[in-house]
């Protein structure tokens, strides 16, 4: 099985923000392979399914975003999963422009907090990832509020066509094929 966990914060507070487009790509997963993401385990949301003939477990951690290791860590235990081989997380990243991807094998958190918790629960930085751009804070800005913020109508349109290739790199990385979907996103 391989799970696929967006990141994000949980409550309708947070919908639609810079930090949940991970959850915004789950979001578009479960509608297009017809996953229902209503099962609560393991300080998430979760949908069983399968994406490109390969049973996954998609995951909306519901720690909110700084604590996310303690859900997939409690995860990939029970399931008895490797994260190098069975770990995919979709998260956003200020240092790309809005809408690009960036697909990666393994890397440091990069300042991302989310991914602190993860690597420091699941005792390796040796898992799939796909950045998604939100764009850099504007000077004078403080993060937090960056990207606990939306997005202006013409970059929510971009990220929408994001989170389509990010869909579309998903189907390409569970088959083992995360080689070709860096090749094909990373910088588009």
């Amino acid at each position: 099985m391989f799970v696929i966990a967006g990141l994000g914060n949980p409550s309708s507070k947070y919908d639609k923000t810079r930090h949940n487009v991970g959850f915004d790509v789950i979001d578009m997963l479960a509608e297009k392979y017809n996953i229902s993401i209503r099962d609560r385990k393991h300080k998430a949301l979760c949908g069983t399914g399968m994406i490109a003939g390969q049973k996954v477990l998609l995951v909306k951690p519901q720690t909110f975003m700084n604590l996310s290791g303690e859900s997939l860590g409690a995860i990939l235990n029970f399931y008895k999963l490797e994260p190098e081989t069975e770990l995919l997380v979709i998260y956003d990243d200020v240092s790309l422009a809005p809408g690009r991807l960036r697909i990666r094998k393994k890397g440091s958190a990069g300042g991302h907090n989310g991914i602190k918790s993860i690597i420091s629960h699941i005792g390796t930085q040796e898992f799939l990832r796909i950045k998604i751009g939100v764009g850099e804070k504007p000077p004078g800005w403080d993060l937090a509020d960056y990207v606990l913020g939306r997005f202006s109508r013409e970059d929510r349109k971009r990220m929408e066509e994001a989170f389509e290739r990010a869909c579309d790199a998903v189907a390409l990385m569970v088959q083992g094929e995360a080689d070709q979907a860096m090749n094909q996103f990373n910088g588009n």
